[in-house]
């Protein structure tokens, strides 16, 4: 029957200490010395691993809160379609329907909110008013469509003086710009009857006779537009004074309807149409986390890359700093496309990946050094072990050379006795045990030496 060594072991120093020449009680301290430096080691990477780990930014949360417009214009649609992309790549966004742009800006600057990102029309804002926000992209133009009931055509906005026009609510883009340009149309009287209405609710006041103009600032893609062009009795403004706004206002820009450009089989509209836009962009806060910069920004240029009515293929989602400073993330974005594993891997995979890759860039400059200096502090902590009798020793010798007297060597035989029993107590490494043979030699040594003057001589 074999009996094991080390029965009071737990089974890691066991298998350790037989590792090393077969368990001998020398090994026994090699492996415990093995065991303090490396644990020493671990600690040290770890300590860098966590250091690491919290100055890289965190992962991407699962989802986020987008601000569009009212449930029946572009913004909430296109809002949904982001959302729906984005669903493919395991990303909860929410569209949350609101007033508009000024009210967007304003979800955008409360932090309790919770909204991340939203579309607002531009010239709404201002980056001394809300300096925490960044554009990601101008999405596409928004046109300011009029649709009136009259008898006759009307092609200025001062022509509305004194008509009940819809404006839109209070919060909305499509109100600041209208007041915008019922000041710069010198409308003044009559204002009174601007009526804050604005989406389906305007459509269906203007349909029904109940006011004489309504303004909406959209896509030509929005249910409130789309109606509105084939109700009948009611009229699209062609803008003779777009040119001169575009030039007045840096943020508008002259863009033309063409003949037929909503619908070529019931030639809608019936003539070419002259309106005045501005554009629309995304704003974010710029807290936004950078991950989620670049794939919503893919999910966006998926939607908006083919090109519409009012501007061609390719031309948006476009890097305009508008009324807020571009992202860097997305001036990286539309300069160098997404990054390269979320080309060819799921969002998730490729962030986790990437981030992987950013926490060992410090880890291995920690752990290459630490690996090379570990068999070094191995040896110094074995050495050291056998060293120290070294100082003992060397104190020894100059007492002797000091005071060389046969009364005083006695006393230092003693002594030396002593450094030698505690030498043949330290245990070393199998490896090292030369070292400890050494030592006993020049403890042998000045022991003769002792000896002698101890005897008389000298």
């Amino acid at each position: 029957m074999s009996i094991d060594p080390f029965p009071r072991k737990n089974l890691l120093e066991r298998w350790l200490l037989r590792l090393f020449h077969g368990g001998s009680e020398s090994e026994e301290v090699a492996v415990r010395e093995f065991v303090l430096v490396a644990a020493a080691a671990l600690l040290i990477i770890g300590l860098a691993f966590w250091i690491a780990f919290h100055f890289v930014r965190p992962a991407p949360p699962h989802g986020f809160v987008i601000s569009t417009g009212s449930d029946s214009g572009a913004y909430h649609a296109y809002g949904k379609r982001y959302s729906e992309l984005l669903a493919l790549d395991k990303l909860k966004v929410t569209a949350r329907t609101s007033s508009g742009s000024v009210e967007n800006l304003h979800r955008l600057a409360d932090d309790e909110l919770g909204v991340s990102v939203a579309f607002v029309q531009g010239g709404v804002g201002s980056v001394t008013e809300s300096p925490n926000l960044v554009t990601l992209a101008a999405v596409y133009y928004e046109p300011l469509w009029v649709f009136y009931r009259d008898t006759r055509v009307l092609s200025l906005l001062s022509e509305l003086a004194g008509k009940r026009v819809a404006i839109g609510p209070e919060g909305s883009g499509t109100r600041a710009l209208a007041l915008t340009l019922a000041v710069a149309s010198k409308i003044t009287d009559g204002t009174e009857s601007f009526l804050p209405l604005g989406g389906a609710e305007a459509a269906d006041a203007l349909i029904k006779g109940e006011v004489d103009a309504a303004l909406f600032v959209a896509g030509p893609d929005a249910p409130v537009v789309q109606q509105l062009l084939r109700a009948r009795g009611v009229r699209l403004m062609s803008q003779d004074h777009a040119e001169a706004l575009s030039r007045r206002f840096p943020y508008l820009a002259r863009v033309t309807l063409p003949r037929g450009g909503i619908d070529l089989a019931d030639d809608i509209p019936p003539r070419e149409v002259t309106l005045v836009a501005t554009t629309a962009y995304l704003v974010a806060r710029d807290d936004f986390h950078p991950a989620l910069v670049s794939v919503l920004l893919q999910a966006v240029t998926r939607v908006h890359r083919g090109g519409g009515v009012f501007y061609r293929p390719g031309e948006f989602p476009a890097a305009r700093d508008g009324d807020f400073p571009l992202s860097e993330d997305a001036r990286r974005y539309f300069t160098s496309g997404p990054p390269f594993l979320q080309r060819y891997m799921p969002f998730w995979v490729a962030n986790l990946i990437q981030r992987l890759l950013v926490l060992l860039v410090p880890l291995i400059a920690v752990v290459i050094p630490v690996m090379r200096i570990f068999p070094g502090v191995y040896r110094w902590r074995v050495r050291r072990r056998v060293f120290r009798w070294y100082h003992a020793l060397r104190a020894v010798e100059a007492e002797m050379a000091k005071n060389p007297s046969a009364e005083r060597a006695r006393e230092l035989l003693v002594q030396t006795d002593a450094i030698r029993d505690g030498v043949s107590r330290t245990r070393v490494p199998l490896a090292y045990s030369d070292y400890a043979y050494n030592l006993k030699q020049h403890i042998g040594m000045v022991r003769g030496r002792l000896e002698r003057l101890a005897g008389g001589g000298t």
